[in-house]
């Protein structure tokens, strides 16, 4: 199985810099339209068996034209971004927010705002997300989620260790194509954004 995973396209939280997590349900601005326009003009004959989402609409506009255009696609809440308790909607300079995401990288991935997610607790959600995308057992798909979200999967599913997270950088509709063979998963490709390029 090759797994194609991309960040969704700009929102203007992005823009702003407001921390948008899983209760932010925002929509893409005029940026990321074009944004998720380049990206299709770009893969639409990658023959994408399956296209994922989660359950916030700016993955779902990000891929709205595979979608338009006959690609069968499913939404996985499970892919939903981390939430953000009492801080989401603020900027993203807020100093508790800096610490709260050092404290990961030393190792204490049960911290979280408060009425918010930490990365133990989310990583449960991703995996069962994955794995109803490996037991549906197409060879070539797509998943569109989150910045955080993103991190968090990809640090389980390669190093096993969730303080590596922050290693894995990601741009809106960068995209990370993943190898899936006998139980391993493998990074082939790294955020890739040639299609905005153009």
């Amino acid at each position: 199985m090759k797994l194609h995973i991309i960040r969704h396209a700009e929102t203007e939280y992005n823009k702003l810099g407001i921390i948008q997590g899983s209760e932010v349900d925002s929509g893409l601005n005029d940026l990321g339209l074009r944004q998720s326009e380049l990206f299709y003009d770009y893969y639409k004959d990658h023959n994408f068996k399956k296209i994922y989402v989660s359950g916030l609409k700016r993955t779902f506009q990000t891929v709205k034209k595979f979608i338009d255009n006959g690609f069968p696609y499913e939404k996985l809440s499970d892919f939903n971004e981390i939430s953000w308790g009492v801080n989401q909607g603020k900027n993203d300079d807020l100093d508790e927010y800096k610490l709260l995401t050092d404290s990961w990288k030393s190792g204490n991935l049960d911290n979280k705002f408060e009425n918010g997610e930490s990365p133990n607790e989310m990583v449960v959600r991703l995996m069962i997300g994955l794995k109803k995308i490996v037991n549906d057992n197409f060879d070539n798909v797509l998943l569109c989620i989150h910045g955080r979200a993103l991190r968090v999967l990809l640090s389980k599913i390669i190093d096993n260790d969730l303080t590596m997270m922050d290693k894995y950088v990601h741009s809106n509709t960068g995209m990370y194509i993943i190898e899936y063979i006998e139980d391993k998963f493998s990074i082939i490709k790294s955020n890739l954004r040639e299609h905005l390029v153009r």
